[in-house]
């Protein structure tokens, strides 16, 4: 089966990159589920509610999210009550919402999807690496398809994952650094693997921040508005093609398609 993976959507742009773009792609590789990093989905911080439905309408499946999930508090309940947003799974157990879900596509196979966020230079979490066994105990005997988005600021914590995992979930795919790399590959245990998917949303841009706020901060090192950017609107992502029968990534391909 074909799955398609996008990158952290920022603000309006990479909303309109989705809703123009997506179609074409699901086609193009012949798509059976779609995922989205939807943490960054409003005003470039943050997603809310009533983001959250307007990217589900556009045929994503299921969001997952990051160290932003929270700037929103109306999306709390949400959380609580919509299965489709992930928060990564290893914040605290009394958190608001699932860090994993088992989807079933429209063939009738079904999907594990868990989210994790890194440590290394982010919040001190529960560890993502323990927390990821216990997340896919939790599939056992229910599906053999399982990806998992770490959404971390080193690469190095990323790529540990990925061997970490590797044989134990069919793709470990990063989020978070809006940066796409090209490190592609299927692991010697099967598992797909990429650092970073990248961002969909204005690439004219600092990882989609307007270029003299963002110079402007780093200049004073005084804090500054994020304003999201306008230019050069990509979609970026990976397509991967998993073994519905071994859980095995077949192969994983990246996406860079400008929107206009």
């Amino acid at each position: 089966m074909k799955i398609l993976f996008i990158g952290d959507i920022v603000g309006r742009p990479g909303r309109k990159a989705v809703r123009e773009l997506l179609p074409k792609l699901v086609d193009n590789y012949k798509v059976e589920f779609t995922i989205g990093n939807a943490e960054n989905a409003a005003g470039g911080l943050g997603i809310n509610p009533e983001i959250a439905w307007e990217l589900l309408g556009y045929g994503i499946d299921i969001l997952t999210s990051g160290n932003h999930i929270w700037k929103h508090k109306e999306i709390n309940d949400f959380l609580d009550q919509e299965k489709r947003l992930l928060r990564p799974a290893n914040y605290p157990g009394s958190s608001p919402g699932k860090g994993s879900v088992i989807f079933e596509s429209l063939s009738g196979l079904k999907i594990g999807v868990i989210n994790l966020e890194g440590r290394v230079f982010m919040k001190n979490l529960d560890d993502p690496f323990r927390v990821s066994l216990k997340e896919i105990e939790g599939f056992a005997g229910k599906t053999k398809i399982i990806i998992v988005d770490i959404h971390a600021e080193a690469t190095s914590e990323k790529q540990a994952l990925g061997v970490y995992l590797d044989g134990k979930v069919s793709a470990v795919v990063g989020t978070h650094t809006h940066v796409q790399t090209a490190d592609d590959k299927i692991l010697p245990g099967g598992t797909a693997y990429i650092t970073d998917i990248g961002m969909t949303g204005p690439l004219d841009s600092v990882i989609g921040i307007k270029k003299e706020v963002a110079i402007e901060k780093f200049l004073t090192q005084r804090p500054e508005r994020f304003v999201v950017a306008k230019g050069g609107v990509r979609i970026q992502g990976v397509v991967l093609e998993i073994d519905p029968e071994t859980g095995k990534g077949l192969s994983i391909e990246r996406f860079n398609v400008a929107l206009g």
